[in-house]
């Protein structure tokens, strides 16, 4: 989005009168302020109510239970200690000890920002507040609530603070906690949830050993798991849910484009970029080709981020929006786009489309450049442009979105059976090839309801939902589909026998005009009745839904995805920003 100049701050002393500041000045996150606030009110709510619940128990509630059975709990616990279980309970209370949560805190927020390749500022700021705000609520507890320790062998020292609550439990449960957060939004694959489990199983072992070495009373170490949760739920929703602090932007001392044409431009902010590739299509040349265009368009240090066969783009995207990126570029086919289109919905980051894959579908209809260094030049030098997405899901599918088409039976078993080798060597031409394989795919029969009509059966070889109208080869399949009209159309192809196919070819190729709605196509309203035996069908809808009798291969923007027997599509108007060419689109 288009960002006004900042106000040239006055002048330091030394600094010669009207020369151009050198370096790069720091800004904080748009929103900074507000959400601070909005955590402390929260975190003042959580320390009234913290104290609250501890007078209670300290006071009326005394005599009630569970607070009468109190101490023989840690009577129970100092009876059946061994010298096993005692050097255990120290290691594990150990873990929420001050300097140990202290100096893992420090160490993790500094791999956060060091080590990955774009910096997780907002992970890092996470973490440390919530162990910070923990610790601050429990300092207020322990001076507002007096409450002595249990009257049994206390195996450590006892701290002059309050038994309530448990000061060890509660920033192991803000430590510890936050890193499952960010290890299970973060890590993928099969460890993802066993790291995101054991470290959440160590502020109850934590709680467990405090018992244990007769530090506190049961509802004490409830206080501080409950306290440490309430300091990650504030923090974590603020800076991960609500969405109100936004990174800055990022300023040049040299004068950009942007700058030049003042307030009022469309080029977008030179920021942060993020570089999501593929890297079986995007080789190291390509990369520091890429590098270079961006760098020339004020695009500093960008940094690449590759996909893996597990997570083909959407992760990758989301967690660079996150850590600030403002431009995020994607190099890939139409499977990586759609991941990262998936990503960036609603977010009102710009994306580049780099074209590196066989298809290429969104590419193609937006009129970018097929070759990557010249679609990259172009978007950088043209303006941000609001697409519609589609966003669909079906049994054994997970919500998601398409950036070009969805369809299901003759083109999605065409992409099933496309051998990737061969795409790399052939090119799109390789999906003919497999087409001919699957030409005697059964018709199947479905039910089609689109936005308010009546239902409609019909028996098809495919149903093309799109976004975008033409294909390989200049095909147009869906002559009325436009990417930014707010609406998505849906293809129904059903040929029968050779004359059919006739017709049906010729329908499709007089559509590579793209007429607002060729009065010649085949045309059906729900109230037209059966109309079995037409080759071709258009519509235009906001939702549709499509339930087949059996199970069909389906597909999403040339990837094969599980086959099922549902598929339901609705429009998300100008979800997507995508840097164009003048004249794109």
């Amino acid at each position: 989005m288009p960002t006004a100049a900042p106000e040239r701050p006055a002048e330091l002393p030394g600094e010669r009168p009207g020369a151009a500041p050198t370096g790069r000045s720091f800004t904080l996150p748009r929103g900074t302020g507000r959400t601070s606030a909005r955590i402390a009110a929260l975190t003042v709510c959580q320390g009234a109510l913290m104290v609250g619940f501890g007078l209670l128990i300290t006071g009326p509630a005394r005599g009630l239970w569970p607070m009468t059975v109190e101490d023989d709990v840690n009577e129970g616990l100092e009876h059946a200690r061994t010298g096993t279980l005692t050097a255990l309970s120290f290691f594990a209370s150990e873990a929420g000890n001050t300097l140990t949560v202290i100096a893992i805190a420090v160490l993790a927020c500094a791999g956060l920002i060091l080590v990955p390749r774009l910096p997780m500022w907002r992970q890092a700021v996470f973490l440390a507040v919530a162990v910070s705000l923990q610790s601050l609520v429990f300092l207020v507890i322990t001076e507002s609530v007096d409450r002595h320790r249990p009257d049994v062998d206390r195996l450590d020292a006892s701290p002059p603070t309050s038994s309530y609550t448990s000061g060890h439990t509660g920033a192991a449960t803000a430590l510890y906690g936050g890193l499952a957060v960010l290890a299970l939004s973060r890590l993928r694959g099969p460890w993802r949830r066993i790291v995101g489990g054991l470290l959440l199983l160590v502020p109850l072992l934590v709680a467990a050993a405090r018992l244990y070495r007769g530090m506190h009373h049961p509802t004490d170490v409830m206080g501080g798991l409950v306290n440490g949760s309430l300091s990650l739920l504030i923090v974590g929703r603020a800076l991960f849910t609500d969405g109100s602090v936004t990174a800055p932007v990022e300023t040049d001392s040299a004068p950009t484009a942007a700058s030049a044409a003042g307030a009022g431009s469309d080029v977008p902010a030179r920021g942060r970029a993020a570089v999501i590739f593929n890297p079986t299509v995007t080789g190291e040349a390509d990369r520091a080709a890429l590098r270079g265009i961006l760098e020339r368009h004020g695009h500093r240090a960008p940094v690449f981020i590759e996909t893996t066969a597990e997570d083909p783009g959407t992760g990758q995207t989301a967690d660079a929006v996150r850590d600030g990126a403002q431009l995020v570029v994607v190099c890939g086919g139409d499977g990586t786009v759609r991941s990262a289109a998936s990503a960036l919905a609603g977010s009102g980051i710009p994306l580049a489309v780099v074209p590196c894959g066989t298809g290429n579908l969104l590419a193609r209809n937006l009129g970018l450049p097929l070759s990557p260094t010249d679609a990259l030049d172009a978007a950088l030098r043209g303006a941000p442009h609001r697409l519609d997405l589609g966003r669909v899901e079906g049994d054994d599918l997970t919500a998601t979105h398409f950036a070009a088409m969805s369809g299901a039976g003759l083109d999605a078993a065409i992409m099933e059976h496309t051998d990737d080798r061969a795409k790399s060597v052939l090119g799109w031409p390789a999906y003919v090839l497999a087409a001919i394989g699957t030409l005697p795919t059964p018709r199947m029969r479905l039910t089609v309801r689109l936005d308010d009509a009546p239902a409609l059966r019909r028996t098809a070889r495919m149903v093309l939902i799109g976004n975008v109208g033409t294909v390989q080869g200049g095909t147009t399949l869906l002559p009325a589909a436009r990417p930014d009209d707010g609406l998505l159309d849906l293809m129904i192809l059903d040929p029968r026998g050779v004359g059919g196919w006739t017709r049906a070819l010729t329908t499709l190729l007089r559509g590579g005009a793209k007429a607002p709605r060729p009065t010649a196509v085949d045309t059906l309203t729900p109230e037209d009745g059966d109309r079995s035996g037409v080759p071709v069908e258009f519509f235009t809808f906001r939702r549709a839904e499509l339930t087949f009798d059996s199970a069909q291969s389906r597909e999403l923007d040339g990837d094969p995805v599980t086959p099922g027997r549902r598929l339901a599509a609705e429009v998300r108007p100008g979800a997507l920003t995508v840097l164009l060419p003048t004249g794109g689109a």
